[in-house]
């Protein structure tokens, strides 16, 4: 029999998009033939997986895992065809085990959470091929983040778990994390982060190049609705007070609220709290972004 070499496997692999397990497995079963190791995965239903990866990936959900006592935060999204697929308990399992890994072995990146090895044999990688090619959709994973909170980790998910947030709070006292209000208030801003969109925590955030954009936006929309010359710096700088508003969290209306603030709610439930507490950042995860994985640090 000839040797099973790993160019061979890799060769076999990308002619029919099977995982490296399942290739080397068909190619030994073909006595090293590997016209005849493709016949084999097709009959598996393994080779047809490479079709499938080239279909969209519209639906899916947001996989979420807080741990650490609320230390450690980790949002990964996981793709599939249909709604129907991302409601089945197999897929949520995938996305729970993701989480779970993701925790676990902090990867740098997709592709080296596609390497981590997988409790069947192979890698993650192969694991999916074969999810791909029992259930007949293509599924896809374009991004995580694990986030080490600097203070403590609330979440939010919005029903259908296509919609999950995070925020990190961090109170000046340790004991503050135990408490019910505290709890509250990182429910409540993970969910002004979902209902609100913002981009920024702060102004401190907002790049010097999104606000020569946005103030040369507004300044022609001014010019365009007839604003005399010598008003219009005015009026670009009272839009851009709204544009703040908007866009960072700590200006935004609490949407339980809209007479306070974000930063007014901070300062009251830090009184009530006896504490001072900062927002360290924020994460939203849509299903159908394309933004590309990070690993927060």
């Amino acid at each position: 029999m000839a040797e099973i070499s790993a160019q061979l496997v890799k060769q076999l692999r990308e002619k029919t998009g099977a995982g490296m397990m399942e290739c080397k497995s068909a190619l030994v079963e073909a006595k090293g033939d590997i016209a005849e190791a493709e016949v084999v995965l097709r009959k598996r239903g393994l080779a047809s997986a490479a079709k499938k990866a080239t279909r969209s990936t519209k639906q899916g959900v947001i996989g979420l895992l807080i741990a650490g006592g609320g230390k450690t935060g980790v949002l990964v999204e996981v793709n599939c065809e249909s709604d129907f697929v991302a409601r089945t308990e197999d897929f949520q399992d995938l996305v729970s085990n993701l989480a779970n890994l993701i925790a676990a072995n902090s990867p740098t990146d997709v592709a080296a959470l596609m390497a981590l090895p997988s409790e069947g044999g192979g890698t993650i990688e192969d694991s999916i091929k074969a999810k791909i090619a029992k259930v007949g959709e293509n599924m896809n994973v374009p991004r995580f983040a694990r986030h080490a909170a600097k203070g403590f980790v609330g979440a939010y998910t919005h029903p259908g778990s296509q919609l999950v947030t995070m925020v990190d709070i961090v109170p000046g006292k340790a004991e503050t994390a135990s408490n019910p209000v505290f709890a509250e208030l990182l429910h409540d801003l993970a969910m002004q982060v979902a209902a609100a969109d913002p981009k920024f925590v702060s102004r401190g955030e907002v790049t010097a190049e999104t606000l020569d954009k946005e103030k040369d936006i507004q300044r022609a929309r001014a010019l365009a609705e007839g604003k005399p010359e010598q008003i219009v710096d005015k009026v670009v700088e009272g839009r851009m007070s709204k544009y703040y508003e908007e866009v960072c969290l700590l200006e935004q209306p609490f949407i339980k609220d809209n007479a306070v603030s974000i930063t007014q709610l901070l300062a009251a439930k830090g009184a009530q709290l006896g504490d001072t507490l900062s927002v360290a950042c924020f994460l939203r995860f849509k299903v159908g972004e394309t933004v590309q994985t990070e690993e927060a640090a």
